[in-house]
């Protein structure tokens, strides 16, 4: 077996059970196309390929990549997994089918870029189903407190906590326990052009440039006027609605 690489943030899932529950929180249909972001030793993309019509599997690991093929040579043949040695960053989104769905365990280090990536692109996948660290799931989904991660998943779907991952489930065991995180009706119903969702990420990035400081502060820093919020409020304490109304209604000095 290939030993894990620090370098691309490795961490095998071994419990079979463990990977079943993640494609079943995916709800994966026969006429599914997923899209499996660092397969690793396959535990996964096996409960992916019960569940879906054809998986994608995009493995940056070369000696990985190598073993796969093998491992899954009777899938490649039926033409029901392609398998892609790349670095996901260097994928091409445009190119898979539209309504796909995204469900990978992700290097810890990509999570930020791996929701910016797709929640941003122009190839949004129907839905995400992820094995992330299990504070960052709780951000997105449980905590009362808005984060700028937690509201800008939001502006594009409906984040849920599926259920918690023990750091034991891996080798080699990460410091933390993980979680999986569903993003689901991912669309950009939030916004009506491109350039409202331009500055609704202006906007929403300026409020929380500075987390000691009051809302307000933070807007007339970056040029906002007027910001029409209280205040004594903080960036973390308003809610999605009140961020989208507020992006819509303040206007930037000079604009």
């Amino acid at each position: 077996m290939v030993r894990a690489k620090k370098s691309l943030g490795q961490n095998f899932l071994m419990h079979a059970r463990i990977a079943e529950r993640i494609a079943d929180a995916a709800h994966l249909t026969p006429e599914d196309t997923v899209l499996e972001i660092g397969p690793g030793t396959g535990m996964l993309t096996r409960a992916l390929l019960e569940r879906a019509g054809k998986v994608i599997a995009v493995e940056a690991d070369g000696e990985l990549h190598a073993e796969l093929g093998v491992a899954f040579a009777d899938a490649i043949a039926a033409g029901r997994l392609t398998l892609a040695h790349r670095d996901i960053r260097d994928f091409d989104l445009d190119a898979l089918p539209r309504g796909y769905r995204l469900v990978a365990n992700i290097p810890y280090y990509l999570t930020g870029e791996i929701f910016r990536m797709f929640l941003g692109s122009d190839a949004q996948p129907r839905s995400m189903t992820l094995l992330v660290q299990k504070e960052v799931a709780e951000r997105v989904a449980r905590s009362r407190k808005e984060s700028l991660l937690s509201l800008s998943v939001k502006a594009y779907g409906a984040p849920k906590y599926e259920f918690t991952v023990p750091r034991g489930a891996f080798k080699p065991a990460p410091n933390v326990d993980s979680a999986v995180l569903s993003v689901c009706d991912i669309s950009r119903a939030n916004f009506s052009t491109p350039e409202e969702e331009r500055r609704f990420f202006a906007f929403l990035r300026a409020g929380f440039a500075h987390k000691r400081k009051f809302l307000a502060k933070n807007l007339k820093e970056a040029g906002f006027l007027p910001p029409e919020v209280p205040e004594k409020a903080r960036a973390e304490d308003l809610a999605l609605s009140d961020w989208i109304a507020l992006a819509r209604s303040t206007h930037r000095a000079g604009e």
